[in-house]
């Protein structure tokens, strides 16, 4: 049995407001095309969550409302106020709960960056990876029959990549 993780770090969010919580900053501009660009890269690719797990941050919510249009049968998010912020272990035990083929979780740095690196057997030969930038993505598969079956190192790349990188 196979399943497949889609995990994206929010989109480039806005700092125009110093007032504004954290949790309630929107994207800007750049991050809104940027999500636009991820899901169209998605769906070329035949990269189709089935689940999507979603911080509650207004910035990851954002960047699901940006991918979802250019994926058929896009499913509703179902957000996690667990992965605002969340770290590996965390983000772990919420991946353990998904029952999709295909799920996609987007969360935050600092967390994500670890999350990613701890679930692959060996990190893509990009030199993002390490730092996951808004907007990485990485594909990853895992040779398992069931999410809670998942543990460290198990993960084979797929693909990964930021915004920049997608040529539109």
């Amino acid at each position: 049995m196979m399943k497949r993780l889609i995990l994206t770090r929010h989109a480039k969010s806005s700092w125009d407001d110093p007032t504004m919580s954290d949790h309630d900053r929107p994207l800007n501009p750049r991050g809104r095309a940027a999500a636009a660009d991820l899901g169209g890269w998605l769906a070329s690719r035949g990269d189709l969550p089935q689940e999507v797990l979603c911080s509650d941050a207004l910035r990851t919510r954002q960047t699901w409302e940006g991918i979802a249009p250019a994926l058929p049968d896009a499913p509703e998010a179902t957000l996690k106020p667990a992965l605002y912020h969340a770290g590996p272990d965390v983000m772990l035990a919420v991946l353990r709960h998904a029952t999709a083929e295909t799920v996609m979780m987007i969360g935050h740095n600092p967390g994500i960056a670890e999350f990613a690196a701890r679930l692959v057997a060996q990190a893509p030969a990009n030199a993002e990876f390490s730092r996951y930038p808004t907007g990485a993505t990485l594909v990853v598969s895992f040779e398992i029959a069931d999410w809670k079956d998942l543990d460290w190192h198990q993960g084979s790349v797929r693909d990964f990549i930021v915004p920049k990188e997608i040529v539109a």
